[in-house]
């Protein structure tokens, strides 16, 4: 059987999920606690929004001086929720990640109570089980990669993650991968506080959604700056050959629970592949 007929049944996993009342500060907890990406808000049994490391990310430079303790699941903007159910199949859920550029998919049973959830792991998974055909990592990755160097502002990389609406940044020296950021880097770091109750949120706001800085307000705001991405990177981040096999790749992802992998030909950084392209290929 084509493991994109595969029925969505076996791959529901139960959901971490927060209340409207839960505060900011608890949800990063529970993000951190769980090793997860995301929570799901749930009001009576039925699911009512989903807050992500990014959104917490994103949240905390909006605060200004507004106590983070202080702001709860609730006050977080409603996402469209997007829903099947158990009986829809592997490439129901694929085509809907892919058309939407959404991670996970709710289930839920007839009567619209919460089940689950299916997200990109749980596909990746099927693809690693079930598929039999080998694909060579070169054939599906990203060859066009959004990079930042060791010594560039922490802001500056947050800025490239909201404006390319991309998970992660690759940080390269001498055309080599030397660490790596993604939003999950933000959400337990002191410093997006620091700079929420020092800084204008909306010169910060400003900052992140331009393309460039002129000389003289970057001056202004060389306040913000004390902080790189060597400060929060991941260092020495995984990698994979470009010819090897795209299993070898979710294998690796699942191990340590990562979703995008820098593709490297002789050390050298040539491409990134991802969860999302895992998709891809079961959307088709």
């Amino acid at each position: 059987m084509d493991i994109k007929n595969l029925k969505l049944d076996n791959l529901v996993s139960k959901p971490i999920t927060v209340s409207p009342n839960t505060t900011l500060t608890k949800t990063r907890e529970i993000l951190l606690e769980n090793k997860v990406k995301r929570v799901i808000i749930i009001d009576k049994k039925k699911a009512v929004g989903v807050i992500t490391e990014k959104d917490i990310a994103k949240k905390i430079y909006e605060l200004g001086a507004k106590p983070i303790k202080s702001v709860k699941a609730k006050e977080f903007k409603p996402k469209i929720l997007f829903t099947l159910t158990r009986d829809s199949s592997v490439q129901d859920c694929a085509k809907m990640m892919k058309k939407h550029r959404i991670s996970l998919v709710i289930i839920l049973d007839e009567k619209g109570i919460l089940e689950g959830i299916v997200t990109k792991t749980d596909l990746a998974t099927v693809f690693l089980t079930k598929e039999s055909m080998p694909i060579q990592v070169s054939k599906i990755m990203e060859k066009k990669i959004i990079t930042a160097a060791p010594s560039d502002p922490i802001l500056h990389v947050e800025s490239l993650l909201i404006r390319y609406g991309i998970s992660r940044v690759i940080i390269k020296r001498n055309q080599r991968p030397v660490g790596i950021i993604t939003f999950r880097d933000f959400v337990p770091a002191k410093i997006p506080q620091w700079i929420a109750e020092s800084a204008d949120p909306k010169e910060i706001q400003e900052y992140k959604f331009k393309k460039g800085l002129e000389e003289s307000h970057s001056n202004q705001m060389s306040y913000l700056f004390p902080f790189h991405a060597t400060d929060i990177m991941t260092s020495n981040p995984i990698t994979i050959e470009m010819e090897k096999d795209v299993k070898v790749a979710i294998t690796l992802m699942i191990k340590h629970n990562i979703s995008g992998l820098p593709v490297v030909k002789k050390s050298k950084l040539v491409g990134i592949i991802t969860k999302s392209d895992i998709v891809k290929i079961l959307a088709e």
